[in-house]
């Protein structure tokens, strides 16, 4: 039995994902007898029933004062949260953290400083994809196809050659939190404020069509290739977290050529960004057979519909077995 510090919360928009996914790994993990205790970046070590208030299994509905978690995110931190012999003296501290200081590499930087051994990316590969204009640089220099884009401000030109639809999003953001896609110029501003609210950058990115397809990463293996089939035309925040609101598709009913190439981009999109233990890469299959990456989240959803688990139910590693192997690092 090992001692397993589960950190989670957050003070992002996907804070509720994050808890959501917690529900899940806690579970697992002493399913397989870790002495598990899960802290809170937002409320600090979490008893027994501060647990039952805040770790659910599905995604909860509700509004979220960003700035104010950020503001009690930092005073536990800066506090002292780091230096607890629960952190400190865990055999494994088990990152369940999705946007915001969780993934950018920001507490990544403040757990090497403190010495404490964690899961998943470091703190350079967290910030590398987390800044989706840095990673797609890095992308096109490894090979790996990616969306033309520009970042706000451009000129007309530069936004006119991406063509419409556009995709218009923040830079630094998950989920699709702050994403809108412009069919008509006079939508663009308005877009642009939208994701202006959840990160100082904003990209704007040609949109493309096509089947959306995603590939798990484990230590240095690519796991089963999956599509999903969302209600709506993108991938968003609802399809993602609500249950009946995609079809997920492992293994997905591909031609056998074209799963191996998506293995091959993903682990070379992983490896563009120096990832380490896991990842989960997002990709666009055009009609005509090309292939996008869209992006490489280095703390992917560990939620009951999420994906990586999907990814690898499919090639035979179940949840506790997941949850087992990212914990040994």
């Amino acid at each position: 039995m090992k001692r397993i510090t589960v950190l989670t919360g957050g003070s992002s928009a996907e804070r509720l994902v994050a808890l959501a996914s917690a529900s899940q790994v806690v579970g697992a993990l002493r399913e397989r007898g870790h002495r598990v205790t899960v802290v809170d970046t937002v409320e600090g070590v979490l008893d027994a029933a501060a647990e039952q208030r805040l770790l659910s299994p599905r995604v909860a509905a509700s509004a979220l004062d960003v700035a104010e978690l950020a503001v009690r995110e930092r005073a536990v931190l800066l506090g002292g949260l780091l230096a607890e012999p629960v952190v400190t003296e865990a055999d494994a501290v088990f990152l369940v953290l999705h946007g915001g200081r969780g993934e950018d590499g920001t507490l990544q930087h403040l757990l090497d400083l403190a010495g404490v051994r964690y899961t998943g990316s470091g703190a350079v590969a967290s910030a590398l994809a987390m800044d989706k204009d840095i990673a797609k640089r890095l992308f096109q220099e490894a090979g790996v196809p990616t969306a033309d884009w520009v970042m706000h401000p451009a000129d007309d030109t530069a936004v006119g050659n991406l063509g419409l639809p556009l995709v218009v999003k923040p830079s630094k953001q998950g989920s699709t939190v702050g994403l809108s896609v412009v069919r008509h110029l006079d939508e663009l501003e308005r877009a642009i404020r939208v994701a202006r609210e959840h990160d100082d950058e904003v990209m704007l990115e040609a949109f493309v069509p096509g089947r959306e397809l995603t590939v798990g990463i484990l230590g240095d293996t690519a796991l089963a290739v999956g599509e999903i089939i969302p209600a709506h035309e993108l991938f968003d925040y609802e399809c993602k977290y609500t249950p009946g609101m995609s079809q997920e598709i492992f293994p997905a009913d591909l031609p056998p050529e074209i799963t191996a190439e998506v293995q091959r981009l993903g682990l070379a999109a992983h490896r563009a960004l120096k990832c380490s233990g896991y990842s989960r890469v997002d990709f666009r299959l055009t009609p005509d057979g090309r292939l996008y990456c869209l992006e490489v989240n280095t703390l992917p959803g560990m939620t009951a519909t999420s994906l990586l688990p999907q990814s690898a139910a499919a090639v035979g590693i179940a949840f506790g077995e997941l949850c087992e192997r990212i914990a040994r690092g």
